[in-house]
């Protein structure tokens, strides 16, 4: 096995890496602000997927074009699941939440299946299969943008909850519901806020991914696995440990391909997260900070 080989394979755990951090980010966010663990979130990459093939089939109209209209849809359907489901369980125990995300992620499934059927489908673009060549590795025109695009938006949200005056009270309100509602900020509106931008990331993974990933109504719960293992594994709540924890686990995965087959590349992260727990059991940054 050659040093190009492994580079190669960095890379691709990389780029991999970077479409997990907007899932992941997405369903940390809602839990260090809102304290509910959404099973349904990556069902709303699944959607994203099927909006961005339906966009180019229908009106032509090209993913990465799309995408702002995804964000905007699913940061409205965001807003709209906070008012008339989420915000009546915030209180309820944690099995009510549950079984009530459960229920929304087979809901979701069972639409997509009615409508569009169960059968895959590909996205077959003029792009879909282009790369470039910097020696001897490859790089996949797609995945490249994916990645790129992850990068941005994730400086830009550390950016925002670090610096502006909403991305402080979202913040406030993952440290405290009750102190920041004395300090005078309206928590509802905080979490209609975070729901949308959890769903639009989701939404924006789903529509990143499109140019070269199959699609079926089923997708979104092997993207729901990998995005707890990195939400645990870089502690819950954590914006940071998840998108390092993404990173890790897309490395992980690529080399895990390459070593023992594609269809067991998920052991490699495995053994990883259940090395760490074990050696850091509240995951590599250790608390939760939005």
């Amino acid at each position: 096995m050659n040093v190009s080989i492994l580079l190669q394979t960095l890379i691709n755990g990389i780029f991999l890496g970077g479409v997990y951090a907007l899932v992941a980010i997405g369903l940390t966010l809602v839990y260090g602000v809102m304290m509910i663990v959404n099973f349904a979130h990556a069902d709303f990459l699944m959607l994203g997927l099927y909006l961005a093939y339906w966009s180019f089939v229908l009106a032509g109209i090209q993913p990465y074009i799309a995408m702002f209209i995804i964000i905007v849809i699913f940061f409205l359907i965001g807003i709209l699941l906070q008012k008339v489901l989420i915000k009546p369980v915030l209180s309820a125990p944690v099995i009510n939440q549950v079984l009530l995300t459960l229920g929304l992620s087979s809901f979701i499934v069972g639409l997509v299946q009615f409508f569009w059927r169960a059968e895959p489908r590909s996205l077959i673009l003029p792009y879909s299969s282009n790369s470039i060549a910097i020696g001897d590795v490859v790089l996949n025109i797609p995945r490249l943008i994916a990645f790129v695009v992850s990068l941005v938006v994730a400086l830009f949200l550390y950016q925002f909850l670090s610096h502006t005056k909403t991305g402080k009270a979202i913040r406030a309100c993952s440290q405290s519901r009750r102190a920041a509602a004395l300090m005078g900020i309206n928590v509802n509106r905080i979490y209609m806020l975070v729901l949308g931008i959890g769903l639009a990331l989701a939404g924006l993974a789903g529509a990143l991914l499109s140019p070269n990933y199959p699609m079926s109504p089923t997708v979104g719960s092997t993207f729901s696995f990998t995005a707890f293992v990195i939400v645990v594994l870089g502690s819950m709540g954590n914006f940071m440990g998840a998108f390092f924890g993404a990173m890790i686990i897309g490395i992980a995965e690529s080399f895990g391909g390459l070593l023992i087959g594609g269809e067991l590349k998920q052991l490699v992260s495995m053994l990883i997260f259940i090395f760490v727990l074990l050696l850091r059991p509240g995951g590599l940054f250790g608390g939760k900070n939005a």
